[in-house]
Order: structure tokens, then C-alpha cells, then sequence
């Protein structure tokens, strides 16, 4: 099993940057391919982006791609998502996910966070 716990998320107004957390526990966190996905009101989960074991390979999906970055530090249990010149439209709640391969294209994690609420004034 593995518990993840996001944090990190909060009003913030366009334009402006957060980033995300997820701290990892109860297997060993660099054996897990992260992603990031997001739920905004009355929509499907969306996939944002992943990263890989070790961190070497990244993935966005168009809507983020050149305003977020993923990175993780396997010493810390901890997988970020940076979110940069930030739009309404990235209002959603914000869950992190892990799974054994890296797979870039995949919406099947093994492990899901709660979430985190981001919410982008206009």
C-alpha cells in the first residue's frame, strides 16, 4: 500500500504560481512512476502530467504543457507539481497518483491521493 497526501493548494489569482506536494509513505516511494491529474466541477479527471522513477522523463498534457513542471525528490518521499501563469480554468481539485511502470498516456494508478483544491481568481 501506499498513502499519498497532497498539500499545497489555495487561492490564487491569474497569473500567479503555486506549487503542489505529495508526500509519499508506506512502500518505496522511487518504485512508483508519479502523475498529477485534476477534477474541476461537473467535469472527468484530467490528466496533467507524470514523471517517472528516478525523474528523468516527464510528460504534460497540452493544457499545462510550458506552465508546469514536475519533479520529485525520492529522499524526501515527495512528488512536485509547479504551476505557473495560472488561469481560471485550472481551478480544480488537484490528486496525485502512483503506479508501478511509467506509462505517459495512462489514467490506470494504483494509488490515489484526496486531492488538493486550487482555485484561480479573474
Amino acid at each position: 500500500q501506499v498513502q499519498l497526501v497532497e498539500s499545497g493548494g489555495g487561492l490564487v489569482q491569474a497569473g500567479g504560481s503555486l506549487r503542489l506536494s505529495c508526500v509519499a509513505s508506506g512502500q518505496t516511494f522511487s518504485s512508483y512512476a508519479m502523475g498529477w491529474f485534476r477534477q474541476a466541477p461537473g467535469k472527468d479527471r484530467e490528466f496533467v502530467g507524470t514523471i517517472s522513477k528516478r525523474g528523468g522523463r516527464t510528460y504534460y498534457a497540452d493544457s499545462v504543457k510550458g506552465r508546469s513542471t514536475i519533479r520529485r525528490d525520492n529522499a524526501k518521499n515527495t512528488v512536485y507539481l509547479q504551476m505557473n501563469s495560472l488561469k481560471p480554468e485550472d481551478t480544480a481539485v488537484y490528486y496525485c497518483a502512483a503506479r508501478y511502470d511509467y506509462d505517459r498516456g495512462s489514467y490506470e494508478y494504483d494509488y490515489w491521493g484526496q486531492g488538493t483544491q486550487v482555485t484561480v481568481s479573474s
